[in-house]
This record gives C-alpha cells, sequence and structure tokens, in this order.
C-alpha cells in the first residue's frame, strides 16, 4: 500500500532519520516507537503527506486513503457530537447530500428530465448503501458508545467537550471515515482501561493498515505484529509484537557490547606494540602496517543502554498495620453524589489500582485519601507513624522554573551528598550536565521524572499518585516501574498503564457507581474473576444505585435483598449447570472408554490375534485412539471440577458479602 525508499529528515544539525527505507501492506499492524523527541510525529506528518522528507520518495497506492489522528486538537465549533462525527465519513455524506439535491431537483423537474434523474439518483443509492451510508449512525452510535460516551452526550456540541473527550469524538470520527491506512498517534492518551479494551478489540477486526505510537506497552503487545524502532538516526525493523522487539533487540546489544569489548581488547593490544616498537627501525614496517590498519578499522558502537537501574531509597519509617481509613465518607458536587457511604481500608504493604471508568470517581476518591479534598461526613483516620506523600499533574507547577534539576532536588533531600543526588537522578535519566539544566528548558516528560524523584526520595510511607505516567515515554515508565518495585510503603495509585498495574499492583479497587469493589489479587486474576463475576457487579451497582434513594424502609430493604439474592443464585445456576452437566457426561463416556481399552489390551495379548496382520494394526490405531481420547477426557474432567470450584467459592464470596450487607 505505501512504501518509502530512503527517505531522510534532519532539523538543523539534529538528524532523526536516514536512509529509512520500508513497506506499509493492506493489513499490516506497526507499532513506531522511539525516545521522545526521535521523530516519531515528523515520520508520521510525512506518510500522511503534511511534511516532505529531505531525501528519498514515499508511494501510495492509488486511491488509497489516511486518516491521521494528532495528538493536539481544537475545535470550536457549535456541531452537535453525533453530527460531528457523521461528518468525517467524507464520501457517504457527499453521497447523501448529493441524493438529496437529486431528490429536490426530482421534485420540480420536468417531465422529459424524470427519466435521467432517476437513474442517476438510483445509482447514487446504490452506491450509498454500498458504502454503508444507511447503517453509517448505526455504527457512529456504537463507536462513540465504545469510546465511552452516553447516548444524552450525542446532542452536546463538540466546543463543551475537554480535551481528552475531544480527542475520542476526533478518533470516532476518523474510524468512521474507515481509511485504508490509519495513522495513531497516542490514540490510548485519554482512554480508560474499558475504553482502551474496546479499542483494541476493534482494531483487531479492523480491515485496513494502521501504523502506531504508543506508551501503552500492553496496548502494543495486543494490537501489532511489527515494530518499526528508531534508534541513533536510525529505523529498525522488527517483526513481531513490543515485547519480542525488545527481547530481540536486548540480544543484539549483548552481542554488540561483547563484539565492542573484543576489538577493545584487540586495539590495547596493537597500542602496546605501537608503543613499544616505535622507535626501532627495525620494526618500522610493521609498526606503520599496524598504525594504518587501526586508522582503517571501522569501529563497534554500541547504542546508549536504557538498562533497568536498581534503585536505593532512603527508608521510610515502620507505619501502623491498617495505613489509612475511610469510615462513612459522603462526598457530593452539587446535587451529585460521588459517594454516600464509603468505608475503605489501606493496610501497610498495600499496593492498590484503583480501576474504573473515568468520572466514576477514581480521583476523587485518590484526593480524600491524601487528605486534599474536603467531605460533609465520616472520618478519614491516618495510623500511627503514617506520612503520606500525594502526587498529581499538578505538581509538575510547584517545580521552581528557576533551579537547576539538582537543586530542585536537594531542596527536598538537603541530607545527600552530591553524589547521592547524582545518582538518584541518573536513575531518572538526568545524566552528566542534564543536572544543572533549569526545570524551565524542561519538557513535560523531564519535569514528570523530576517530580517523581523528588516524591521518591522523601521518607513518605504512603504514596498516593494519580496517573504518573502521563507524559512519560516507555523507558520513563520502566523507570518508574523499578522505582515503585523498590519503595517499601504502602502505595495506591491511579493508572491506564496496565503493565506497571501488572508489576506493582496487589490489590484491586474497581470504583463502581460510588462503591468501591475489592480484590485481593494481581491483576491477571483479576481480569478472570471479573469475567466470570459480572453478574455479581451489575448486582452490585443495582444495590449501589439504590442505596442513593433515601429512608427505604425495612420492608423494602428486605425485598430488595431478597431480589439480590435470587439474582444471585440465578447467576450461580447458569454458570454451574452447564459444568456439571459436562463432568456428568464424561463420568458416563469414560468407563466406557476404559472398558474398551482394556478389551483392546487383551486382543493385543492374546497370540491368535496376530494371525491377521490388519486386524492387529487397527486394534494398535483403537488403542492409541483410545488412550489419547482417555487422557483428553481426564484433563478435561479435572479442569472441569477447577472451574466449578471457583465457581462455588465467588458464589460463597457473594452471598457472605449480601448477608454483611
Amino acid at each position: 500500500m505505501l512504501t518509502a525508499r530512503s527517505i531522510s529528515k534532519s532539523f538543523g544539525d539534529q538528524v532523526l532519520f536516514g536512509n529509512a527505507t520500508f513497506t506499509i501492506g493492506p493489513r499490516d499492524r506497526i507499532a513506531l516507537i522511539g525516545p521522545n523527541g526521535s521523530g516519531k510525529t515528523t515520520l508520521f506528518n510525512i506518510l500522511a503527506g503534511r511534511a516532505e522528507p529531505d531525501s528519498g520518495e514515499i508511494s501510495l497506492r492509488r486511491d488509497a486513503t489516511v486518516g491521521f489522528l494528532e495528538q493536539d486538537v481544537n475545535s470550536t465549533s457549535s456541531t452537535r457530537l453525533l453530527d460531528h462525527v457523521l461528518h468525517g465519513a467524507t464520501r457517504v455524506s457527499g453521497l447523501g447530500h448529493r441524493i438529496h439535491l437529486l431528490q429536490e431537483e426530482l421534485a420540480e423537474a420536468n417531465p422529459g428530465d424524470v427519466d435521467v434523474l432517476l437513474r442517476q439518483l438510483g445509482d447514487l443509492q446504490q452506491q450509498f448503501e454500498a458504502a454503508g451510508g444507511y447503517d453509517l449512525e448505526h455504527e457512529a452510535r456504537m463507536v462513540l458508545s465504545g469510546l465511552g460516551f452516553a447516548e444524552e452526550e450525542l446532542t452536546r456540541p463538540i466546543s463543551e467537550l475537554s480535551g481528552g473527550w475531544l480527542m475520542r469524538a476526533e478518533l470516532a470520527k476518523l474510524l468512521l471515515l474507515n481509511p485504508d491506512m490509519l495513522l495513531l498517534d497516542e490514540p490510548t492518551n485519554h482512554l480508560d482501561l474499558d475504553t482502551c479494551i474496546w479499542f483494541e478489540d476493534y482494531l483487531k477486526t479492523y480491515q485496513g493498515a494502521i501504523l502506531v505510537t504508543s506508551h501503552d506497552r500492553a496496548f502494543l503487545n495486543r494490537v501489532v505484529s511489527k515494530v518499526f524502532a528508531l534508534e541513533q538516526e536510525t529505523l529498525l525493523l522488527h517483526h513481531g509484537d513490543y515485547d519480542s522487539y525488545v527481547a530481540a533487540r536486548q540480544r543484539e546489544l549483548e552481542v554488540l557490547e561483547a563484539t565492542a569489548e573484543r576489538q577493545e581488547r584487540k586495539i590495547q593490544q596493537e597500542m602496546r606494540f605501537i608503543e613499544r616498537f616505535r622507535a626501532k627501525n627495525t620494526k618500522a614496517t610493521q609498526v606503520q602496517s599496524r598504525i594504518k590498519k587501526l586508522e582503517k578499522m571501522e569501529r563497534v558502537t554500541v547504542p546508549r543502554s536504557s538498562a533497568r537501574i536498581h534503585f536505593s531509597f532512603p527508608s521510610p519509617p515502620r507505619s501502623a498495620e491498617e495505613v489509612i481509613k475511610l469510615s462513612r465518607v459522603r462526598k457530593a458536587y452539587g446535587n451529585h453524589v460521588v459517594y454516600h457511604d464509603l468505608n475503605l481500608t489501606l493496610r501497610r504493604g498495600d499496593r492498590v489500582a484503583l480501576l474504573g471508568r473515568n468520572g466514576a470517581g477514581k480521583t476523587t476518591l485518590l484526593r480524600i485519601l491524601a487528605g486534599v479534598l474536603p467531605f460533609e461526613r465520616g472520618e478519614r483516620i491516618l495510623g500511627l507513624n503514617v506520612r503520606p506523600a500525594y502526587y498529581a499533574q499538578h505538581q509538575l507547577e510547584l517545580l521552581d522554573p528557576t533551579n537547576p534539576v539538582i537543586d530542585e532536588l536537594r531542596s527536598v533531600a538537603a541530607d545527600q551528598s552530591d553524589t547521592g543526588l547524582r545518582t538518584m537522578l541518573a536513575g531518572f535519566l538526568f545524566r552528566g550536565d542534564d543536572i544543572y539544566k533549569r526545570v524551565a528548558v524542561l519538557s513535560g516528560g523531564e519535569k514528570s521524572r523530576l517530580a517523581l524523584a523528588k516524591m521518591l526520595t522523601q521518607r513518605s510511607n504512603l504514596l498516593l499518585m494519580d496517573e504518573p505516567t502521563n507524559h512519560l515515554d516507555i523507558p520513563s515508565r520502566e523507570i518508574l516501574s523499578d522505582a515503585l518495585e523498590a519503595y517499601r510503603g504502602t502505595l495506591c495509585f491511579i493508572t491506564h498503564d496496565r503493565t506497571l498495574i501488572r508489576e506493582i499492583a496487589n490489590k484491586m479497587i474497581d470504583v463502581r457507581e460510588g462503591k468501591p469493589v475489592v480484590y485481593e489479587g494481581d491483576y491477571d486474576s483479576y481480569l478472570r474473576w471479573l469475567e466470570t463475576h459480572s453478574v455479581a457487579i451489575q448486582t452490585a451497582e443495582k444495590k449501589a444505585a439504590a442505596n442513593t434513594t433515601p429512608h427505604k424502609s425495612l420492608r423494602d430493604l428486605a425485598k430488595e435483598r431478597k431480589r439480590r439474592d435470587g439474582e444471585l443464585r440465578n447467576w450461580f445456576y447458569r454458570r454451574r449447570a452447564p459444568l456439571e452437566k459436562r463432568i456428568a457426561e464424561i463420568e458416563a463416556e469414560l468407563p466406557q472408554c476404559e472398558q474398551e481399552l482394556h478389551v483392546a489390551n487383551l486382543l493385543l495379548a492374546d497370540p491368535e490375534h496376530y494371525s491377521n496382520a490388519t486386524l492387529v494394526m487397527e486394534t494398535v490405531d483403537r488403542k492409541k485412539a483410545l488412550e489419547q481420547h482417555v487422557e483428553v477426557l481426564t484433563q478435561e474432567w479435572e479442569q472441569l471440577f477447577k472451574q466449578l470450584d471457583t465457581v462455588r467459592t465467588e458464589y460463597e464470596r457473594e452471598r457472605s458479602l449480601l448477608t454483611e450487607s
């Protein structure tokens, strides 16, 4: 679909990439990765036709369409959201407009022109139908719903949307355009986890090519099958997902490092010979030969490594077992009640990820825990010797723009030596003269890293972090993950980075309709639990909604509990019945198979059976098939019992929660 031949791009003395050659096929799924400032957005602009390479050429298949989602979107239009998205399907909307004009022309046409106009109208309607025009509004509503928009928001003017929601609207418009190639520049920046998973599934069925840059490693692993990496002014190509690229690149770097070490030893050996015999006339020819050999030698260079760094932070004081407790907290914004009767406890050693859709109340909960947001009723109780620290995006604004980086860190770590401060800053990618840069000239990602370094070097034993991965590229996110892994206090954080959740969290709190659903365990086991627990969670949401209705009578509460208990029992039966049915089928089939296997073994043990070679081969084949079938049935039986046990455990757990409520 698209071919790039020897393209290069520079800005002044800075070379972004040189002599890059690649192709993008009609169904390719490609990740474009590289550090911030390496030229990813520039390459997108070149592929979208908005910029020209300094040299080389781009060839795009004739009539191919390209859709480009940019990071910065602004709009002051009063167009309704649904209409704005529908207008994105330019070909379909153009056909619809022409059909409308023809219909108006037909109403006033002379009789002699009617047949011609009808034929034209028929052709246009056929094209309109083939392009999906009659299903367009349904598709637009589906995409907008998948991206998190409620039905009542579809009539809002897009000028009323915030930056994140405006980005979602532009993404919906682009998906409805359905171009042959999608160029997506950080599309997941403003998506919550549920929406991101929907978006991944949508892209898997997308019929065109996709080139995407993202700092979300889990997203890349689920979506892409090829990687373009911008490194050291070169575009590297790799077949596979992001993790396989990292593993392959690490192996390449190890080989390069070993080769460079061998070369350096050889150079030192040659230099010793040269220095030793430089003054001897009898060795002059050999010395000159070796000097020329060294001058011609192509030196092996190893790219700057982004290897993980082991951190050693000041140990925070030991806190009480119960670190922080919220009791019967009520929080509302005007008439909108976010939390009605919130009860939550964090314990020492908890590493909690707050989950839930945007607007569910995650940030409100985190700010209440941090003590920076007042509430109308209830208590916030800090445990003995607890020292909280709160990280949010406004922390970047609190950095002193006049300070050099090292002085900004020294302001919260005055007891550290310059060597200690340098070591800490190196851990956050501030190396060499970078530590003397003034805060005012730092990029958003650099300011985030500095703010995180300031927080993590303080002796707090309760960290509360709101989207700490914003502005961070993949290497910086890996550094943050290492830093939080080394942290020995209690942690509660909000992030859309599933890789960070997987690596750090040991407890999930899913905020739904003002009620936190607590899950003890890692993220992947939480997802499995969520799959088998959707009905129970919906029941909890209905319960939360019911709790917003004040002053229910005891009879009403009893009826509601009975109804919820019935729903839970129905859920348990629907999950249990097919498992028990299949177990019974296997238990009936296994004895028959084992009996047939026993007969086959008896036949093969009978010498007279071997008088007929054909029967022997049939018996041997039958025996092998029976053995394999028995093994498959046995494994399935064991797996079904595990599933049944899981369902039964979840049911009993929910029953106990229902009883406590």
